[in-house]
């Protein structure tokens, strides 16, 4: 979801001034393509490794059935959190809201260091002793970042997880599996935004503010980590899918840039949008055409 700040503020007051209208620049691009670059250099590393053995989802992915029934467990993991915190944010419950999010993204971190490191130190296995405590010690700096430091460390770090989460996701999940979660995200998106918690959260005294390191701010607009987790994955998935060619990879970056831009020019108008459809569709649409096009082998979803 993204958010113009001083529009959200103007909902709550039932005020607007033109001055304090947001109008797009390519600037904006800026923190999407840094998150999408990062997770890019994470899969280079992760590409010679084989998929790891943590149960990203529940269901069997090689089925049809078992690749709709893990779209629909995102939508409902992803609909289950937002309403907890829309529900915690109303009871203003901001110590319990805290404690969630520094276990969330603390336990993402430590997993992340402990994947990208023993990717790092297959190349180094003299020096692999220091995979646990590196990690720890990474996770502990993320955390100083995220909760301790001003919004500029807490941005970069935002940004480099939401890069690095999302291309793990990418590399665990097969293709067609990946395609139903990402469009399934998508559309349930407009309705979080409009008729459900995310819109009322970000309507709410505070909106995306208080809840810090799921959320980054650039300027004057808020986008939730979440959008940047599933560019990334939608880029990762292009990436381990089609190995032989790094095309489809490049043409779903441009697709998000230009469904970024899409939303961007709405925003101007709507002072809240959701983040993921433009970005999603035009960018899963380019990545799978240029396939076709390039002639490169598709795997079959049966």
């Amino acid at each position: 979801m993204t958010q113009n700040q001083p529009a959200a503020q103007q909902t709550q007051q039932k005020q607007t001034s033109e001055l304090d209208r947001f109008k797009f620049q390519m600037v904006y691009l800026v923190p999407i393509l840094a998150s999408i670059v990062f997770g890019l250099g994470c899969a280079y590393l992760l590409k010679p490794q084989q998929p790891a053995t943590i149960p990203v989802t529940p269901l069997p992915q090689n089925t049809a059935s078992g690749s709709f029934g893990n779209a629909f467990y995102f939508v409902i993991l992803v609909a289950v959190a937002a309403t907890i915190f829309y529900l915690l944010l109303k009871r203003r419950s901001k110590r319990i809201i805290k404690a969630l999010i520094v276990v969330a993204m603390t336990t993402a971190s430590l997993l992340l260091s402990l994947v990208y490191l023993a990717a790092v130190f297959n190349y180094f296995p003299s020096v692999g002793f220091l995979w646990i405590p590196l990690s720890i010690a990474i996770t502990g700096l993320f955390d100083f970042a995220v909760f301790r430091l001003g919004s500029l460390a807490r941005n970069i770090a935002v940004i480099g997880i939401g890069g690095a989460l999302g291309v793990f996701f990418g590399f665990e999940i097969m293709l067609w599996t990946a395609v139903l979660i990402l469009a399934f995200l998508a559309v349930y998106d407009v309705f979080a935004v409009y008729r459900g918690p995310v819109g009322k959260i970000a309507q709410s005294t505070g909106g995306l503010e208080d809840l810090q390191g799921l959320s980054y701010d650039f300027r004057d607009i808020q986008m939730g980590l979440g959008d940047l987790v599933f560019y990334s994955m939608l880029v990762g998935t292009m990436f381990f899918s089609f190995p032989s060619s790094v095309l489809p990879c490049l043409f779903s970056v441009v697709g998000i840039l230009v469904g970024s831009i899409i939303t961007f020019f709405i925003l101007e108008r709507k002072g809240i949008f959701p983040g993921l459809p433009f970005p999603i569709m035009l960018g899963l649409a380019l990545g799978l055409i240029t396939a076709l096009v390039t002639g490169l082998v598709i795997p079959s979803l049966l």
